[in-house]
């Protein structure tokens, strides 16, 4: 088996799912527009190249990680017109579903094989090979791609056509929102209450009311240090207004979600977008405990 893969956008989660698949023995040829990100991943021994028209040279599966619609618009275009014979093209972003059927026209017209197959976890979870691939798209290329995912992810499924991995990822990336400013509201009650903090982590998070996002981000929360983020509050922004738009064309009533969306925005407000998403405990602090009703004020 071929063990090249091409990587491109090395940012969190690029940057760590080449680490490790270079740890498992693979050659990453990697881009990104980000001349530090190349430096660091040179050093962590990807194969380095300038553009994604030479990673579509080099590599027969190629896997893009970017931050916008642009971004992937302009990648598709540089792989459509790189000249190369057939190449699988994985798409982790997580973006709208529109998006991804443009990314995926661009390849088609050129020969390519696009497969929408964003990723469940963070970026610490991608340092820990803790994801899931939920995989969508032409079948046997996502099968011919099922070792890969293996060597970065605990898990990958085939959810059928292309785009029910970015629906799958829509749903998981909700509850998300919500168990993360959940487990903020519940650290303040226990600080409120006189509880030591790292007791409440270490007692709450592996019992009933416990769940993945408090487990990684109540450490955080009771520290009150949220950097190195693994999920920056200012790229949240962008998935939670995704999965907004997602609900919206399904009619489907958010609820719990909705009341999450002002939080985050108070965050950005606050200047911590460049802090983990765990930071939205800095504003519970702030305007929940002294001022209960300016977040509904703000909804209104």
């Amino acid at each position: 088996m071929d063990k090249t893969v091409g990587i491109i956008g090395l940012g969190i989660m690029g940057g760590a799912i080449a680490r490790n698949l270079v740890e498992r023995g693979w050659r990453v040829v990697g881009f990104d527009i980000d001349a530090a990100r190349r430096g660091e991943l040179a050093q962590a021994k990807v194969t380095v190249v300038h553009d994604a028209a030479q990673v579509a040279h080099e590599a027969p599966i190629i896997m893009t990680s970017l931050p916008s619609p642009a971004a992937l618009e302009e990648v598709a275009h540089k792989l459509a017109d790189s000249g190369q014979p057939q190449r699988i093209v994985v798409e982790l972003s997580t973006l709208t579903i529109a998006d991804k059927l443009r990314f995926q026209a661009i390849l088609q017209a050129a020969g390519h094989v696009a497969l929408d197959c964003p990723l469940s976890g963070t970026g610490a979870q991608a340092k820990a090979r803790d994801l899931i691939v939920y995989a969508s798209g032409d079948s046997t290329a996502i099968a011919k791609c099922t070792n890969l995912f293996s060597d970065f992810a605990k898990r990958s499924a085939d959810l059928g056509r292309y785009g029910n991995g970015s629906r799958m990822k829509f749903v998981a990336n909700h509850l998300v929102a919500i168990h993360n400013v959940a487990a903020a509201e519940a650290m303040i009650l226990a600080e409120r209450a006189g509880l030591d903090p790292k007791m409440v982590v270490d007692l709450v998070g592996p019992g009933a009311g416990g769940s993945r996002m408090f487990q990684m981000r109540a450490p955080m929360m009771a520290a009150r240090v949220y950097e190195p983020a693994t999920m920056k509050v200012s790229i949240w922004q962008k998935d939670m207004a995704v999965i907004a738009e997602f609900a919206d064309e399904v009619g489907c009533a958010t609820p719990l979600f909705a009341l999450t969306q002002p939080i985050y925005a108070k965050a950005m407000a606050m200047g911590l977008g460049d802090q983990d998403t765990a930071a939205v405990f800095e504003v519970l602090q702030k305007t929940v405990i002294m001022d209960p009703k300016s977040i509904a004020r703000d909804r209104e």
